[in-house]
């Protein structure tokens, strides 16, 4: 008896992974075997990517808080320790936001902290 093989659903996983090789170059897109070792690959390099971005947007964050800090005659850790102390709960993003983009504002959060 030969054994059953489930034509319909292996060729749709195969399918899926060559949509997901559109745009690689050469074999990468067409052979299925590179296709698909490709694919694995990117998904791996993807998953740990959305992992480091995180941790790159909290040290951008934290440069910028550090220069808009100095520029008001503190350091980053003194502003934070400061800011934690103070009880006011603006995470970094928005610190660095203000840092960044409302100066004015971000000099008002330093002023309210060094009291």
């Amino acid at each position: 008896m030969p054994r059953s093989v489930n034509h319909v659903a292996s060729r749709a996983r195969r399918k899926n992974v060559m949509k997901l090789a559109k745009g690689y170059f050469g074999r990468r897109k067409n052979v299925w075997t590179v296709a698909k070792n490709a694919v694995e690959k990117g998904l791996g390099y993807a998953y740990v990517g959305r992992k480091q971005k995180k941790r790159n947007f909290r040290s951008l964050w934290i440069a910028r808080i550090n220069a808009g800090a100095r520029q008001n005659g503190l350091s980053y850790s003194q502003f934070m320790g400061a800011v934690n102390k103070s009880g006011i709960e603006l995470n970094r993003k928005v610190l660095a936001d203000l840092a960044m983009n409302h100066p004015e504002a971000f000099k008002a959060v330093v002023n309210a902290v060094k009291k």
